[in-house]
C-alpha cells in the first residue's frame, strides 16, 4: 500500500486534498476514517482481483464456510496490521494532527454476530485468507444485527443496533450477482424423457443480493471474500406470489416488509410461530442464495457437474445452515437433471459439518407443517432422505424400533436438523477434546457407531493477529523482543518464552504492560460508571454470552458472599478486586435478563457501600462487543471460565484470556481441559463437577439443591437475601425466578453443589497474587502455551483432514 512514512503522508495527504473538498484542518475523525477505509479497499481491492484470478486459473478446490453470524468486529485496525502498515498509517495520522485510536472508533462494530459462534467464524476466515487458502464466507447482511444493550435502572433494555446507519465502508454491493430464493407454493410433479419433473408454482419469489467483504489475508496479498446476502422485494409484483396478479397495492407492502424481515435481525425470537418462521426463513434464504452463486462459478470453468467435490467444498457452522443439504440437492436433480444416488453422492462428498453444542435448544427441530408449507420441495427431499436413512436403519438392525426413533431425521412430527448433517455430512467434528468424545460416546452414540470414520475432533482457534498483535500491542512486542517475530506466522513458537518465566526483568516488563492495560481499562470504565477503579486490584472478569449454564449466576452469588463476609468483618484481608462482566441476554430469556439485573443491584449496593473501602468493585458494562473485548481482554487477572462442567462445547474466550496473560478460573469443560493438559494445576484455578459427574447426576439423579440450602449457611444467607427485605431485594418478587430456578428447579446447572469448590478457589487466587514473581511466572507460562490455540492451527487441520484443499500460491 506504501512503501514508507513519508510516501504514506503525501498519497494520504493528497487524497485529503482530493475528496474532502475542505482544508485538512478541517477534516473530523468520520471524515478521515471513511476516505482511509476506502483507500484500504481500493489497494486490497487490486489484490482481491488477482486472487480471485489465480483461483479461476488453477481451479484448486475451495471451501465456502456457511455460517449465520460472523462476529467480526471492527475492520480497519486489522486490516492495516494485515496489510502490514498498521505502524506507518499511525505514525502518519499522527504527523498529520489525528490519532488513530480516535479514528477507529468512528467505526461500528458489524452487526453480523453475536457470540462465540460467529466470532469462531471470523477468526477462520482471517486464517484462511492468512494461510492462503481459497476459502470465503457466506453469511446474511444484517440490518440491524442483534441489538444495541443499555443498562436502565439496572435492567437489560434492547434497542436496536443500526450499524449500517453511516454506510459500511468495507463492503460491496454486488447486484449483478444476485439471485432468486422461493418460499411458499405447491410442487407439481409430470414425467419427462422417462425421470419424474417437480415444478414449483405459486411460489412468493424473495430477491438475495450479495454483499462482498475483502477478508485481507496477512501476507498482504491474498484477499478473500466474506459474501453477506440481503433480502430484497422483487421489483415487479406480479412475479412475487402466485395469488397476488400486482393489483392489491397493499399486498405487496405486506409482501416487501416480509422479505425485508429475512435480513433485518439476527436471531428473532422463536418463542412464537412467527419467530419460528422466520428464522427458518432465513437459514434457507442463507443456503440457496450461497449455494446458487457457488454453483453459477462453478459453470463457468466448463468442468462437468460430476467432478464438482473436487472443486468445492461446503462446510456447515452448526445445525443453522443444515438446509445446505436438502437445497444442494434439489439443484443437482432439479436443475443440473441428475438422479438421486448421483446428487446424494456428491452432496455428501461436499458437505462437513461442525457441532458446538449438546445443549437440546442448539440442536434445532422444525415442525414437519412449517418446513412442508414454506419450503414444499424442500421437505419432499429430506422426506426422501429420512425414508432411505430409515430403510437402511431397518436393515442393518432389524425389528429395533427403538434404535430407529431415536436416530430418525423426521420424528415426532419434527425435523431432526442435527440428525440430517450427521447423515449427509462426510466429516463431523466437535470443537474440543472433551466435546468430541461426549458427542461420539453419548449424544450421538449411536451415530457413531453405525458411522465410526465420520467423527472428529478439531479444537477451537482464536486469531492471535487481532487478539494479541492488534489488541496487546505492547505485550506483542515484547515477545518480538524476547524470541524473535516468527511466532507471528508460527504461533506455537511463543512456547519459546517459557524460558523466561522466571527471569526478573522479563517478568516486571509483562507486569508493566498488563498494568497500562488495566490503566486503559479503568479510564473507560470511569467514563461510563464515574467510579474510580484501582488499577493494583485483580481484575476478574466474565465476558460472555449470558446463559444458565455459564454461571454468571455463581460468579455474582460469589461476590455477594465476599460481601458479607466484609460487612460482618469490616478489616477483613484480602486482595481488592475489581469484578468485571460483560454480556448481552437474548431479549425473550427472562431468567438471563433477570440475572443482569441482579449483577447491577449487587454492584449498585456494594460500590456505594462505605464499609467495603475499595476492596470490592463491580461493573456490568453494557452492550458487550469485540471493540470492547479488545479493551476488556488484554487488562484480565483472571478469566471466569465457570460452566458446567460437559456443558461448553469449547469456549474461545478462554483462549484470548490465556493468550493475554490472565489465568483461568474454570471447571474441566470444553478447551478448559486441554488448556490444563498443557499448564498443569499450578498454573490455572480449578474447581467443580468433573463432566462425568455432572452427566451421572442427570441420567440417575442423587443431587438435591435444598440440601445444600439447608446445610451450608453461606448458600443460605445470599439466597435468602434475593427474597427477603434488605439492600438487594427491593421488591419480593424482583428475585424469585432466580432464587426457584435453584431449589424449586433443583439447580440444573449446579451452581449450588460447586458454590463450596469455588468459593476455597477464589481464596487461593487471592492467596496466590499475593506472591507477584509466582503470579507473573503462572501468567508467562500461559501466554507462552497459548500458542497452540491459534486459529491458524485449527484451520491447518481442517485444511487438511476434512475439506482437503492446498494453499494457492500467488
Amino acid at each position: 500500500m506504501f512503501n514508507d512514512k513519508e510516501s504514506f503522508k503525501q498519497v494520504f495527504r493528497e487524497t485529503l486534498i482530493g475528496k474532502l473538498g475542505k482544508p485538512l484542518e478541517e477534516a473530523s475523525n468520520a471524515d478521515v476514517y471513511k476516505i482511509l477505509g476506502n483507500m484500504i479497499r481500493e489497494n486490497a481491492g487490486k489484490n482481491w482481483a488477482e486472487t480471485n484470478q489465480k483461483y479461476k486459473l488453477d481451479k484448486d478446490k475451495q471451501v465456502y464456510y456457511f455460517s449465520m453470524e460472523f462476529l467480526i468486529g471492527r475492520l480497519l485496525g486489522n486490516n492495516l496490521l494485515n496489510m502490514g502498515v498498521l505502524e506507518v498509517v499511525r505514525e502518519g495520522l499522527a504527523d498529520l494532527g489525528f490519532c488513530l485510536q480516535d479514528i477507529e472508533e468512528e467505526e461500528s462494530d458489524a452487526g453480523l454476530g453475536n457470540g462465540g459462534l460467529g466470532r469462531l467464524a471470523a477468526c477462520f476466515l482471517d486464517s484462511l485468507a492468512s494461510l492462503q487458502y481459497a476459502g470465503h464466507g457466506c453469511g446474511i447482511r444484517y440490518k440491524y444485527g442483534l441489538f444495541e444493550q443499555k443498562i436502565v435502572d439496572g435492567y437489560q433494555v434492547e434497542l436496536p443496533d443500526y450499524w449500517l446507519q453511516n454506510d459500511n465502508v468495507w463492503e460491496v454491493r454486488r447486484e449483478d450477482k444476485q439471485v432468486e430464493v422461493r418460499f411458499w407454493g405447491t410442487i407439481e410433479t409430470r414425467e419427462e424423457n422417462g425421470r419424474l419433473v417437480f415444478d414449483h408454482t405459486q411460489y412468493e419469489a424473495v430477491r438475495a443480493v450479495p454483499y462482498d467483504v475483502p477478508i485481507i489475508g496477512a501476507d498482504r496479498r491474498h484477499v478473500n471474500t466474506l459474501r453477506n446476502w440481503s433480502a430484497e422485494s422483487i421489483t415487479q409484483p406480479s412475479r412475487t406470489f402466485g395469488s397476488f396478479a400486482g393489483t392489491d397495492y397493499h399486498k405487496f407492502l405486506e409482501y416487501k416488509r416480509s422479505v425485508e424481515s429475512i435480513s433485518e435481525f439476527l436471531y428473532p425470537d422463536d418463542s412464537q410461530y412467527e419467530g419460528k418462521l422466520l428464522r427458518l426463513k432465513q437459514q434457507y434464504f442463507l443456503c440457496s442464495a450461497g449455494l446458487q452463486s457457488i454453483l453459477r462459478t462453478y459453470a463457468k470453468l466448463g468442468t462437468p457437474i460430476e467432478s464438482l467435490p473436487d472443486k468445492v467444498a461446503l462446510h456447515i457452522n452448526d445445525t443453522h445452515p443444515t438446509l445446505v443439504i436438502p437445497e444442494l440437492m434439489r439443484i443437482l436433480m432439479d436443475v443440473h437433471g441428475l438422479g438421486w444416488d448421483e446428487a446424494w453422492s456428491i452432496t455428501t462428498r461436499m458437505v462437513s459439518y461442525t457441532n458446538h453444542t449438546i445443549l437440546s435448544e442448539a440442536l434445532e427441530k422444525w415442525p414437519i407443517q412449517m418446513v412442508r408449507e414454506l419450503l414444499p420441495r424442500i421437505f419432499l427431499i429430506i422426506e426422501e432422505i429420512n425414508a432411505r436413512f430409515c430403510g437402511e436403519l431397518m436393515s442393518r438392525y432389524p425389528g429395533d424400533q427403538d434404535r430407529i426413533a431415536q436416530m430418525a431425521i423426521i420424528h415426532d412430527d419434527q425435523v431432526r436438523m442435527a440428525h440430517l448433517a450427521i447423515v449427509a455430512s462426510h466429516s463431523v467434528n466437535g470443537v474440543a477434546a472433551l466435546h468430541t468424545e461426549i458427542l461420539m460416546k453419548r449424544e450421538m452414540r449411536l451415530f457413531n457407531e453405525m458411522y465410526p470414520h465420520r467423527f472428529n475432533n478439531k479444537t477451537n482457534g482464536i486469531t492471535h493477529r487481532r487478539w494479541l498483535l492488534h489488541a496487546n500491542p505492547d505485550l506483542a512486542n515484547l515477545i518480538n523482543q524476547s524470541i524473535g517475530t516468527r511466532w507471528v506466522s508460527h504461533p506455537q513458537e511463543m512456547i519459546g518464552l517459557i524460558k523466561y518465566c522466571e527471569d526478573a526483568s522479563f517478568q516486571e516488563q509483562v507486569a508493566s504492560i498488563k498494568r497500562q492495560n488495566k490503566l486503559r481499562l479503568a479510564e473507560y470504565i470511569y467514563s461510563k460508571h464515574s467510579v474510580h477503579v484501582d488499577p493494583d486490584s485483580i481484575f476478574d472478569v466474565q465476558v460472555k454470552r449470558l446463559h444458565a449454564y455459564k454461571r454468571q449466576l455463581l460468579n455474582i452469588l460469589h461476590i455477594l458472599h465476599l460481601y458479607n463476609q466484609i460487612k460482618d468483618n469490616p478489616s477483613m484481608d484480602m486482595v481488592p478486586r475489581t469484578f468485571i462482566f460483560g454480556a448481552k441476554a437474548a431479549p425473550s430469556y427472562h431468567l438471563a435478563k433477570r440475572i443482569i439485573k441482579l449483577i447491577n443491584t449487587v454492584a449498585e449496593v456494594v460500590n456505594k457501600d462505605p464499609d467495603v473501602k475499595g476492596k470490592i468493585r463491580i461493573f456490568f458494562l453494557e452492550n458487550y462487543s469485540v471493540s470492547l473485548a479488545e479493551k476488556i481482554i488484554p487488562a484480565a487477572d483472571i478469566s471466569e471460565q465457570i460452566s458446567t462442567a460437559s456443558k461448553e462445547a469449547s469456549g474461545t474466550g478462554n483462549m484470548k484470556f490465556m493468550m493475554n496473560g490472565a489465568l483461568t478460573v474454570g471447571t474441566m469443560d470444553g478447551a478448559n481441559v486441554e488448556m490444563h493438559e498443557m499448564v498443569g494445576d499450578n498454573n490455572m484455578f480449578l474447581f467443580g463437577l468433573r463432566a462425568e459427574q455432572v452427566m451421572d447426576y442427570y441420567q440417575h439423579g442423587g443431587y438435591h439443591a435444598r440440601d445444600i440450602y439447608n446445610g451450608d449457611s453461606r448458600v443460605k444467607e445470599v439466597l435468602d437475601q434475593l427474597i427477603k427485605p434488605g439492600p438487594i431485594c427491593c421488591h419480593a418478587t424482583e428475585f424469585e425466578s432466580i432464587f426457584h430456578s435453584l431449589l424449586d428447579n433443583n439447580d440444573e446447572f449446579f451452581v449450588l453443589k460447586d458454590f463450596a469448590s469455588y468459593v476455597e478457589t477464589h481464596v487461593e487466587i487471592d492467596r496466590a497474587y499475593r506472591n507477584r514473581q509466582e503470579w507473573l511466572k503462572k501468567s508467562i507460562i500461559n501466554i507462552g502455551h497459548s500458542g497452540k490455540f491459534s486459529s491458524d492451527n485449527t484451520i491447518s487441520r481442517y485444511a487438511a483432514e476434512i475439506w482437503n484443499i492446498s494453499p494457492v500460491r500467488l
